[in-house]
């Protein structure tokens, strides 16, 4: 198969189809081009990146270059998604040095021992997810526990930043200063260029401020008289020679001691991995209509952190500000995130001596716009005014996140995300249905959720099941039930639209067994309307539908209605102002109003 714009397509291999996937037999050199200019891009993109998350998660700049390079190839080639970059993020590199911070001193061999140790146990989750085909499991990382865990990250990571600046070993003001000016240029270029590569273009305004203040700072105060005359005052803080360009073969010692003590941070960092993963995997597919592999995305996802820890590069996942303007930038193939890789270790290696003079107060600016971008007010504002509840957990998530440990933090707001939908689902809601204004003969009248004050049939109660009735939920629809049959005057018949009812447990056919024999009497009747193929084959299974009788069940509302109201009582119909239905005419009494 090749592109149909593109021209014919490089000979497929099945074998490497099987492996890799069907974008195999698309590589042709018209997505080749569009790929290598993406690449271009990303490599771009996550060079200032890669080392402000390596410093904030307490390691090695170099860390966070290996880790653009060696999880961002795996990931893309074992993965499903064609566009996902993955490397270091800011949200999941706080986690991790909060994480580690209280088992050892950050930067000691023990702390990037953990480190590695830690993205090798990541690896290994995702791998269990994707070979046990759980990623449907991602679903349950609510976008609400997302927004609250960055929204806290960000506050952290700007805390975190801050205080570096003004806590710089070399003094702060020079800190200050090129923290300042990096700062600048980074909002400048983002308001005015916002297609430029404004982190790299500010970083190396930074590094050159870093200079000029390093060489011209003591001459200046000499000539004008000032005190600040020494040189080392006017010196920053800098990254300092990378060990090497590319990344080498070093996996970490293991022990079992690690495991128990590693397991809940590897645990929440592995949600958070995944959650932010699959949702930019998904939302890229959403833009370009590939059919994404959940479970193979995680099998990206794991096999990319597998290979990282080996490699020294900490834990890794899908990057929403990166893959995003890959895309964008024209990214067709996995192959661009291969050559985004493979550019990424020339430009390090080229570029040694330059990285090796950048100032951490320029990184530490970075940081702080990360921050500030992380935070989506709008977000917030739409989650707060379409479902409180959700907000709720999005805000208690938030608070967790400043006050608990990380992982904890995490955790917990998976826990809350899942407490109120067991809540939503334990307590369906069940609407009284009517049709919007008087019988019309030969027009169809919309069918309404029932105004308070709008007349019903004394006789037949129209009733909306919405969502399924489970052993969770029976409590609820019971004394819903219960509570329709002990008005001062009930309904002897109740019709059930039962189309939004897609799952009865044996709880729930236990209470509509129960129903049905309180509604067995004379003058009463219990029936269904569009019940779905599943709940119809358990009721006929467990032989309530024999016992409640296949003419109680209707496959629409206007064969329902005109076989039930025949069934009412002519006594009631006799004195009944309400004439709600067609039949009604048919029905004795006054004739039907309007």
């Amino acid at each position: 198969m090749s592109s149909p714009t593109s021209g014919p397509g490089f000979p497929a291999r099945p074998a490497l189809q099987r492996w890799l996937g069907p974008w195999v037999a698309e590589v042709n050199a018209a997505t080749l081009r569009s790929d290598a200019l993406a690449a271009v891009l990303a490599a771009v993109l996550v060079l200032p990146q890669g080392i402000a998350f390596a410093a904030l998660a307490g390691l090695p700049p170099a860390w966070g270059l290996y880790a653009a390079v060696v999880p961002t190839a795996v990931a893309a080639l074992a993965g499903s998604s064609r566009q996902v970059l993955t490397g270091p993020t800011n949200a999941l590199s706080l986690a991790l040095g909060a994480a580690l911070a209280p088992l050892a001193v950050a930067g000691s061999a023990e702390y990037l021992r953990l480190a590695l140790v830690l993205t090798l146990m990541v690896g290994a989750l995702q791998l269990a997810v994707a070979l046990l085909r759980l990623g449907v499991l991602t679903h349950f990382i609510s976008p609400s526990v997302m927004l609250g865990f960055t929204t806290g990250a960000a506050a952290l990571i700007a805390g975190h930043a801050g205080l570096s600046l003004v806590q710089a070993p070399a003094g702060a003001a020079p800190a200050l200063a090129v923290g300042a000016g990096t700062l600048a240029v980074a909002v400048l270029l983002r308001w005015r260029w916002p297609r430029a590569p404004g982190l790299l273009l500010a970083l190396l305004v930074g590094t050159a401020l870093a200079v000029a203040l390093g060489q011209a700072g003591p001459l200046g105060a000499r000539h004008l008289g000032l005190p600040w005359t020494d040189a080392q005052a006017w010196q920053t803080a800098r990254i300092g020679t990378l060990p090497q360009p590319w990344p080498a073969w070093a996996p970490p010692a293991l022990a079992w001691a690690d495991v128990p003590r590693l397991a809940t941070i590897a645990l929440a960092l592995t949600l958070v991995a995944l959650g932010q993963s699959i949702a930019i995997a998904k939302a890229l597919a959403a833009r370009t209509g590939q059919a994404l592999d959940v479970n193979r995305e995680c099998l990206g996802q794991g096999l990319g952190n597998l290979a990282g820890g080996c490699f020294s590069a900490f834990v890794s996942c899908g990057s929403l500000n990166r893959s995003v303007p890959h895309l964008e930038a024209g990214a067709r193939t996995p192959l661009a995130a291969v050559m985004a890789a493979g550019l990424v270790l020339l430009l390090v290696a080229g570029a040694a001596p330059l990285l090796a003079v950048v100032p951490m107060a320029a990184i530490d600016a970075l940081l702080l716009l990360v921050a500030w971008t992380l935070v989506d007010t709008a977000q917030w504002r739409e989650l707060w005014r379409l479902d409180k509840r959700e907000a709720a957990v999005a805000g208690g998530t938030l608070a967790a996140t400043l006050l608990l440990p990380l992982q904890v933090a995490v955790l917990a707001g998976v826990a809350a995300s899942l407490v109120v939908y067991l809540h939503r689902t334990a307590h369906p809601a069940l609407r009284s249905m009517g049709f919007a204004g008087p019988p019309q003969p030969g027009h169809d009248r919309r069918f309404v959720v029932l105004p308070p004050a709008a007349p019903e049939c004394p006789q037949l109660k129209l009733l909306r099941m919405e969502g399924p009735v489970w052993f969770g939920a029976e409590a609820h629809v019971a004394d819903a039930l219960r509570a329709l049959r002990e008005q001062p005057e009930p309904p002897a018949h109740l019709l059930v639209m039962s189309k939004s009812m897609n799952f009865i447990d044996p709880a729930g056919a236990t209470l509509w067994e129960r129903e049905r024999g309180l509604r067995s009497g004379p003058g009463q009747g219990l029936y269904f309307h569009r019940p779905r193929p599943e709940v119809l084959a358990t009721w006929r299974d467990s032989g309530f539908l024999q016992r409640l009788g296949e003419d109680h069940v209707f496959p629409d509302k206007r064969s329902a209605i005109a076989a039930i109201v025949p069934r009412l009582d002519p006594a009631v119909c006799a004195r009944c102002t309400a004439r709600v239905f067609e039949e009604c005419a048919g029905q004795p009494g006054p004739p039907p109003a309007g």
